[in-house]
């Protein structure tokens, strides 16, 4: 029967690239110390290298920009829900002598 084959989370993977990135260790002890292959964590610290750059290409700010002016819009209407719904409650309390 075949050992099926581990498969390994995007953390986990930016995680190790990373050490390996940083040279302190050989790819041989990063590779022994979290039981991967050392072909392998050379594969990801080389696609680390290469993507590296798109982190800071693309401004953050774009990605979700559309759920957040619609989150704001409602949160603003909601908030001229509530001061009118304050001032009727304020005139009636006044006219009820509350």
């Amino acid at each position: 029967m075949k050992a099926q084959r581990r498969r390994h989370d995007s953390s986990f993977k930016a995680r190790v690239a990373l050490e390996a990135l940083k040279g302190i260790k050989t790819i041989q002890q990063i590779a022994k110390e979290y039981e991967v292959h050392p072909t392998q964590v050379a594969v990801w610290k080389t696609t680390l290298q290469e993507r590296l750059g798109q982190v800071f290409g693309q401004p953050s700010g774009n990605e979700g920009s559309g759920d957040f002016e619609q989150e704001r819009a409602e949160l603003h209407a909601k908030i001229g829900q509530l001061t009118v719904e304050v001032d009727f409650l304020r005139k009636k309390s006044k006219q009820l002598g509350l």
